[in-house]
């Protein structure tokens, strides 16, 4: 997703995903809201951090994103970590749900955005990192920092 895209806001991303896993591939998809909740994320109320895809019964669900309750939805509220369906074309349920069949590889959602007036969340299909490959990220992170460091220091 650019960000320079006209008609696109970002809600949530979840950081953590790059940080733990090895992104294969990603996809968009759609998210079957109540309106009280389509309020709630307008206003940035939303956690990615702990949520993953399931596959069942030939439809995606997304578990464990919590969307905080609308402050003005009382009675009409739902319960924040409820099970919430992804809206995705069966060949693409199917492609998904033979990726992640295949050892060490799970469905995370990266990000949920505002696509013009359409919640849209982006997930991937990704493997875990073992903990030698989550120490040369940080070892790359740090050297990038370093060398823009570097070079704002010979700038100024």
């Amino acid at each position: 997703m650019p960000k320079d895209q006209p008609g696109v806001k970002l809600i949530s991303s979840n950081k953590k995903a790059y940080f733990e896993y090895f992104i294969e591939e990603t996809f968009q998809a759609g998210i079957e809201l109540v309106g009280t909740e389509v309020k709630s994320l307008r206003q940035g109320m939303c956690n990615l951090r702990d949520s993953y895809v399931r596959i069942e019964g030939g439809q995606a669900f997304l578990e464990n994103m919590h969307v905080s309750p609308y402050e003005k939805g009382n009675i009409f509220n739902k319960d924040p970590l409820r099970r919430r369906r992804l809206l995705l074309h069966k060949a693409q349920i199917r492609k998904i749900h033979a990726a992640a069949a295949r050892d060490g590889f799970t469905i995370i959602p990266t990000r949920i955005y505002l696509d013009r007036s359409l919640v849209k969340i982006d997930i991937a299909i990704a493997k875990g990192k073992k903990l030698y490959d989550k120490r040369e990220s940080i070892a790359k992170k740090d050297q990038q920092r370093d060398a823009a460091r570097q070079g704002a220091a010979f700038r100024g």
